[in-house]
């Protein structure tokens, strides 16, 4: 799909393209990178589950399945973009320290991840996450009911928060090091807190501001903060890693926006259109106040915070929301937010490898592949 420039020349929508065969040399770097360290990741992870999954035997089948559906969650999917950020900009400070910290601080983060889509999933009602059922539905079958299903669920997301506060704590660097990352981490979820709450009760004036504490803090400043300090960074880079953050994690946010309202299924691991069945107040919704016509504001709130909306409401929805302008205006800020990370990605006081790849996860966010 293209779309039209104001001269009608047609122009590529960032959100109809993907990463396959893409020449652009720094999105594919990040990608590669991604590529090298998933493995190394992933096999963390299972043994971190398989120790958690042993140790819950013994306590029977309801203590069992609760271990297994936070396990079967993290490990069904996710492309362990922070773990990559965080093992960067470990080795962009110390590139020839052992990887060992950086990668068990790595699965703190796909940990952290785990506990909040779990409780993310149940805040929202949604039944499916990365392609199967979402913790609360899965152990509602479990148990046959769906208090203690949803009560089960919680309390997996609290077992997933205690081993991601054990790897990181256990992650073997310096005592002092470890100390000052437990302290961030605990900040960094602090904030998550805080954004994922002013996103329940929809009081985020500010749709950026609320980015940022939401994802932005864990997906990009924390994991760039952790890895410095893991690797003894001095305050000032800290501090320059946490400006180059700033919009790319907001980036992060536009872009799963963006795909949450105009994505497939596919793309995100969800079904079409539940964003606005939960009635999320998203950058997408934001860019659209003002710009509707009274067709299109009916169109919007025919789906809008309506689980039983139908397919052909939330089509006519999503139509109305590109018709109106949003999704450009939403592509176009993404765009400019890329811009201004490479920019400050370019004098990162890290090294040389490390700066590339950093940039190139910038750019990588212009793509649905990312």
């Amino acid at each position: 799909m293209t779309a039209h420039t104001k001269d009608g020349e047609s122009a590529p929508r960032p959100g109809d393209r993907t990463l396959e065969g893409t020449a652009d040399p720094g999105a594919r770097l990040f990608l590669d990178f991604l590529s090298s360290l998933r493995p190394r990741v992933e096999a963390a992870l299972e043994q971190r589950w398989c120790a958690a999954a042993g140790h819950a035997q013994r306590y029977g089948r309801e203590v069992s399945a609760m271990i297994a559906e936070a396990r079967s969650l993290t490990l069904r999917g996710g492309k362990r973009f922070r773990a990559a950020l965080l093992v960067a900009a470990y080795q962009g400070v110390a590139p020839d320290a052992p990887l060992e910290p950086a990668i068990d601080a790595g699965v703190a983060l796909e940990l952290l991840q785990t506990y909040l889509l779990i409780q993310d999933d149940w805040i929202d009602g949604d039944t499916v996450r990365r392609g199967d059922r979402t913790a609360h539905v899965a152990l509602t079958e479990v148990l046959g009911d769906a208090h203690l299903g949803a009560s089960s669920a919680i309390l997996a997301g609290d077992f997933t928060w205690s081993l991601a506060l054990g790897a990181l704590a256990g992650a073997g660097a310096p005592p002092e090091r470890t100390l000052a990352a437990v302290r961030l981490f605990c900040a960094m979820h602090e904030d998550v807190v805080i954004g994922q709450h002013l996103d329940v009760v929809g009081r985020a004036e500010d749709v950026e501001q609320m980015h940022a504490l939401k994802t932005g803090s864990y997906t990009v400043r924390g994991p760039l903060a952790l890895g410095a300090t893991l690797a003894g960074a001095p305050a000032e880079t800290v501090a320059a890693l946490e400006r180059f953050a700033a919009p790319v994690g907001v980036a992060f946010q536009l872009r799963d926006d963006l795909l949450g309202t105009f994505g497939s299924a596919a793309s995100t691991g969800k079904p079409v259109g539940n964003d606005l069945r939960a009635g999320k107040r998203t950058a997408v919704l934001a860019a659209a106040e003002g710009r509707l016509d009274a067709e299109g504001r009916s169109a919007v709130e025919r789906a809008l915070g309506r689980k039983d909306a139908s397919d052909d409401d939330v089509a006519a929805a999503t139509r109305a929301l590109e018709a109106c302008g949003a999704r450009r205006a939403v592509e176009e800020r993404l765009d400019a937010l890329c811009g201004e990370a490479e920019a400050l990605g370019r004098s990162l006081p890290v090294s040389a490898p490390a700066r590339q790849i950093l940039c190139g996860a910038a750019s990588a966010l212009r793509w649905t592949g990312a």
